[in-house]
């Protein structure tokens, strides 16, 4: 979801940035936020606040961001450019579609709804229930829940955590440089495909 489908990184960097002020932390610019986010909310702030998790104050910035964020997830949250495009394009023809995320189930579950709901019916994020990327649970998950073999699946994301999933559940992927990571930093990390724009994902559909 983010960084592949919704650019995120503004409200996710406010929201941040809420939580330290609140503490008295330093701010950080929003090219440092971007290199923190697609592991989970956890390792995010443990990366943002000083000292990390052995900050006695780390537990209520945490907090903080959530509530903070849970209100403020959408004041400048947009689809990329061609993505609903893309879409729309999916739909059409028939593919069956889902979002996986390391973001927290509550937020990417009502991004999913105010943006995608005609077009993706199904949304899994992080919780108790089930294992984060880059372990295979969540997409494995997703293709049960979607009647679709791993041998079907196209697993599409920005990250090297995406990269990392699609591998472990043995699922194709391709990954996008329009996101979090760029391309240098994704082929780098071994990405097999790698796509500057949703109208050239199209190609590989």
């Amino acid at each position: 979801m983010d960084g592949t489908l919704l650019d995120t990184l503004a409200d996710i960097t406010d929201s941040v940035n809420y939580a330290l002020g609140s503490l008295g932390f330093p701010l950080l610019v929003i090219s440092e936020i971007r290199n923190y986010v697609g592991n989970g909310v956890l390792r995010m702030m443990e990366l943002s606040v000083p000292g990390g998790t052995e900050n006695p104050l780390f537990n209520d910035a945490v907090s903080l961001f959530k509530r903070q964020y849970a209100e403020n997830c959408r004041n400048k949250t947009r689809p990329y450019d061609g993505i609903m495009e893309l879409l729309e394009w999916l739909l059409e023809r028939g593919y069956k579609t889902a979002v996986i995320s390391n973001k927290y189930d509550e937020a990417v579950k009502e991004l999913n709804q105010f943006y995608f709901s005609e077009y993706i019916p199904l949304a899994i994020g992080e919780s108790s229930d089930i294992k984060r990327k880059p372990a295979a649970d969540m997409l494995l998950t997703a293709l049960n829940r979607l009647s679709v073999t791993t041998e079907e699946a196209i697993y599409i994301g920005d990250s090297e955590v995406d990269i990392e999933i699609a591998k472990n559940a043995g699922v194709d992927c391709i990954s996008v440089a329009w996101g979090f990571r760029d391309w240098d930093w994704l082929a780098a990390r071994r990405a097999g495909k790698i796509v500057d724009s949703p109208g050239e994902l199209l190609s590989h559909l």
